[in-house]
Order: structure tokens, then sequence, then C-alpha cells
């Protein structure tokens, strides 16, 4: 991922914000530009822009709620009540695969749809694909030419998605080391493949089948019903709804591809989710993603 790739990907998160906003946004050098991971507005306080060593305040750029409806509007296409659904969740999906996190007064459900109101707080996320990023894993997690079961490990924010996201694409189209795959790609969250409005606005190959904004526990068995993968993909194993999703698909003959808050095996046996992963015996290897930034480094390991 080259500097000006991942500025232009800043550039276009920033469209997304009022003109008073944007201008100070884009007002910046290039190399900061590409560390810039989330902008953060928060009613009543400046813009922050969130990079690997943490949030640093845009001088003049003092967030309003009508700057917060703006971003929802442009982020919505004008048509909130088209992602009202994920909105209830707290987050629509905006073109170009931006992640509109929403924070404020919450509804129970039955009571407007239930979700947000009065959102109070936005957080922009701005994914970048980094094609390759899998690479120097991808052989290890093969046997014969094909996927073994593995999780990807790494604590919050340390690039769990982006290596998954280019594992399930490599898997997809094929490589020097494995054949096409077809893979099912479970995107609850709207992260992975970013669909808005029926397309992936994230590269994820081209025999990649994504059920999106569906919880796993539903949208694993429908999945094996209706798609006959040969990988499914999830990410965010943090529930043990999530895990009773990957212990019914033990035995359905697809690899499972699942990403954990863990910063090393020893955090992921130390919690009763990572713990009962690795009981249910379906997973071959673990990835852990070590260090932040140009520093960041990904190896496997063999789990018993």
């Amino acid at each position: 991922m080259t500097e000006a790739y991942a500025a232009s990907r800043y550039e276009e998160a920033c469209a997304l914000l009022p003109m008073r906003l944007r201008t100070a946004a884009l007002n910046l050098p290039l190399c900061r530009k590409a560390a810039v991971e989330e902008l953060r507005l928060r009613i009543g306080r400046q813009l922050f822009l969130t990079a690997p060593e943490g949030e640093t305040a845009l001088p003049g750029t003092m967030v309003t709620k009508n700057d917060l409806e703006q971003v929802l509007d442009r982020a919505s296409e004008y048509s909130r009540y088209a992602a009202a659904e994920t909105m209830r969740h707290g987050y629509l999906t905006a073109a170009g695969g931006f992640r509109v996190g929403l924070c404020g007064t919450a509804l129970p459900d039955g009571e407007s749809n239930g979700g947000v109101r009065d959102v109070s707080s936005l957080a922009i996320r701005i994914p970048r694909v980094r094609e390759g990023a899998a690479l120097p894993v991808l052989p290890e997690l093969l046997e014969e030419g094909r996927p073994v079961s593995a999780l990807l490990l790494s604590p919050p924010g340390g690039g769990k998605t982006t290596l998954l996201r280019d594992l399930v694409r490599l898997l997809s189209q094929g490589t020097e080391w494995n054949p096409p795959c077809r893979v099912a790609l479970v995107d609850e969250r709207g992260e992975l493949a970013a669909v808005h409005r029926g397309r992936p606005q994230l590269e994820v190959g081209c025999h990649t089948d994504v059920m999106d904004g569906c919880p796993k526990r539903l949208a694993v068995p429908m999945l094996l019903r209706a798609m006959t993968p040969q990988v499914i993909a999830l990410d965010e194993i943090a529930l043990a709804a999530d895990v009773e999703a990957v212990c019914a698909a033990v035995g359905c003959g697809a690899a499972l591809l699942a990403t954990v808050h863990a910063a090393s095996l020893e955090d992921l046996r130390a919690g009763p989710v990572g713990r009962a992963l690795l009981e249910c015996g379906v997973f071959r290897r673990a990835v852990l993603i070590e260090g932040a930034g140009s520093a960041r480094r990904c190896r496997a390991v063999r789990l018993p």
C-alpha cells in the first residue's frame, strides 16, 4: 500500500464531511493523510484524527449537531430510510466502503426501530485494501493446496480485518499455491466487503459470496445449505453465540477463517471465548499479528 493510495482514501473519506470541516481536514501533508485511520466527530469537540499513535485534534473545527446530520445525509445518500436496518445496529456503510459508526441515545427494541437517536458522535473508518498482506502466511495455511481452518489474532486495531480480507481475496481468486476456492464471507458489521447497494466496495475475490449484516449464528447454516462453500470467513468472534456458529460448522467440509481479539496464544487461552474456540477442535493454525504501522508483521503457528 503506497503513501499516495493511503492519502487518497483519506481524501475520499473527507468528502463525507461538511465543507468547513472538510477544508481543514484536507489541509494536511501527504504523510499525515496516509496515517489517519478514522475521523472522529463529537458534538462540542474539535474534529479528531485517529492514527496508530493516537488521536489528534484539528484546530478550529468545533463540531455541531448539524455537522453530524450532514455526514449522515451524505453517507446514506440522503436516504436514511434505506440505511435504517444497519443504523439500528449502530453503523452505516457509505459508497467507497467507508463505515460510519454512530453513538448517542439508545432506543429499546421496538421503539422507532430501535437503534440510536440524538446522535452525539460519529466515527468514519477509512478501510485500505493491502493487497498481498496475506502472502507471507498463505502457504502455511494450506495443505496440499487446500486451506485449513485458522484463527487470526491481534489486539484491537491490529490489522486482523485487513489480513482476513486479503486471505479471502487470495483464496477466492487462486494463487500459485492454491486453485480458486468458493468462499462464503460473513460480513456481519459490513467491514470486510463493505457492501453498498448489493455490491462489495472492497475487493474480496470473484468466487466470494457475501452475507452482509447477518448474525454469524444465522449466516453460517444459511451459507452451508445454500452456497456449498469451500471456505467460510468470519470477522470478530467475540460472543458465545459466535462460538456456537463456529462449532456448528465442524465437519461441514469447509475450512474456517476467523478473527479474534488476542495479543498472543496465551491471551487467547485466558478468555472463555478463546478457550472454547480452541476446544472445538476445528482450528489447525493461528496467525499472530505483531507490531504496528510499517513494522507490523504476521506469522503462522500450528495449533495442537
